[in-house]
């Protein structure tokens, strides 16, 4: 794993997500309304929708392509849904926000 940046913390928008485009696919960085930050794969466990274009609620996102709704703390689709999607850890040095993603 290795700390890659993912812009400044005022670059994520409140409430939405920013999106680190890697070798390993894409990594969503979610910002709620009090500033806590998520990171997660950019695809839901459903269907592969883009969980960066859903709407951010509390600390869960609802997917744009069939309303699933993913807690952004586990990557688990809240039930009755089923599946979980990768998660990754989020710093925050000097207003700068990384994520620390898998080496490759």
């Amino acid at each position: 794993m290795s700390w890659c940046p993912a812009g400044g913390l005022s670059q994520i928008p409140a409430r939405g997500a920013r999106v680190l485009k890697t070798g390993n696919g894409n990594v969503a960085v979610f910002r709620t309304f009090d500033d806590k930050l998520f990171a997660l794969a950019d695809r839901c466990p459903h269907r592969q929708g883009p969980l960066s274009q859903g709407i951010v609620h509390g600390t869960k996102v609802t997917c744009p392509l069939h309303d699933w709704v993913i807690d952004l703390s586990t990557g688990s689709a809240v039930a009755p849904d089923s599946g979980c999607t990768s998660t990754y850890p989020v710093k925050v040095e000097d207003g700068l926000v990384y994520v620390d993603l898998p080496n490759g």
